[in-house]
């Protein structure tokens, strides 16, 4: 393997027309520079330079191997110098909408840790459960569940994330858990309410075949995070992502239900209003949540 050592100390000796003094450069003896010269040919199974008691010279296959040394060794400081570039210049403002239930258990302490590595940034978080466009939000960015709607927006895939029903022990202790979604309708749910419409068509699969259960309950709410508290404190039954309920699932507050049922996945995106707002904050944030999702959803993947 080529090391950039060696491709430099080359480039240091062609420069300077001599081993002692190139050797000199990097603190090196002679012979040991001379040895990483040897290194560096026995890789490339080529004569680099002749030697003589009086000078060196580049043989044919030194020359063109000269341009190429010089172009990688620029492309590596250059690569070296952006990214410090972009570590150190990180900052600005960050308009960030989220869901109420993932922002509140998940995203809050996750932004915590991602400002403490780049405390330039400054965050102004919006927690808001409504699918209004960005265009009429004080946002830029937004987190949010679905295929993304508006195809003016720059939509970044974070996560792909199970669907699941739930509920907590106290209410299985006191009703069967149904075996079949259709049992669902003998069920309290709780409701979550989407742009004033309660969402009380649930979705299944079964032997690859789609199909809905019409479900109902007393409880109805349009904040996601009161429908995740409903479903703990086993005030019914609750479809969630499994995101936002992750703790709750690895600390048994919670049992999913009828997986083998379970429709696909639903995708998680960072959307931008426009491509001006991408800044290098945003690109960090992307890996970032990319990142944490990914050990979240890891931590539960024996339960779903």
């Amino acid at each position: 393997m080529l090391q950039v050592q060696d491709l430099q100390l080359f480039m240091q000796i062609v420069h300077t027309g001599n081993i002692s003094k190139a050797a000199a450069q990097f603190q090196l003896t002679p012979a040991a520079a001379s040895a990483a010269l040897k290194r560096l040919e026995q890789h490339l199974q080529s004569q680099l330079l002749v030697r003589s008691t009086r000078s060196l010279r580049l043989t044919p296959a030194g020359e063109r191997f000269l341009s190429h040394c010089q172009n990688a060794l620029t492309a590596l400081a250059q690569g070296e110098q952006e990214l410090a570039m972009s570590q150190a210049q990180v900052g600005g403002e960050l308009r960030l909408s989220a869901p109420s239930d993932l922002g509140r258990h998940l995203l809050l302490p996750w932004l915590d840790e991602f400002m403490q590595r780049h405390p330039a940034v400054r965050l102004r978080l919006e927690l808001s459960d409504r699918l209004a466009g960005l265009y009429r939000e004080p946002v830029d960015l937004a987190l949010r569940y679905g295929p993304v709607q508006d195809s003016a927006h720059v939509a970044f895939a974070i996560a792909s994330v199970p669907r699941r029903v739930f509920a907590a022990p106290s209410y299985l202790a006191l009703q069967p858990a149904p075996t079949h979604p259709m049992l669902l309708t003998q069920h309290a749910c709780v409701l979550y309410l989407i742009d004033e419409r309660a969402f009380d068509k649930w979705w299944f699969q079964e032997a690859g075949t789609p199909f809905s259960v019409n479900v109902s309950g007393n409880r109805i709410s349009n904040d996601a995070e009161v429908v995740h508290r409903w479903i703990v404190s086993g005030k019914g039954i609750g479809l969630k992502s499994a995101l936002d309920m992750s703790e709750d699932m690895a600390a048994g507050r919670v049992v999913p239900l009828l997986s083998e049922f379970h429709g696909p996945d639903l995708p998680l995106n960072l959307v931008c209003a426009n491509r001006q707002v991408i800044t290098p904050a945003v690109l960090l944030l992307r890996d970032f949540l990319r990142e944490q999702c990914a050990l979240q959803l890891a931590k539960i993947a024996q339960f779903c």
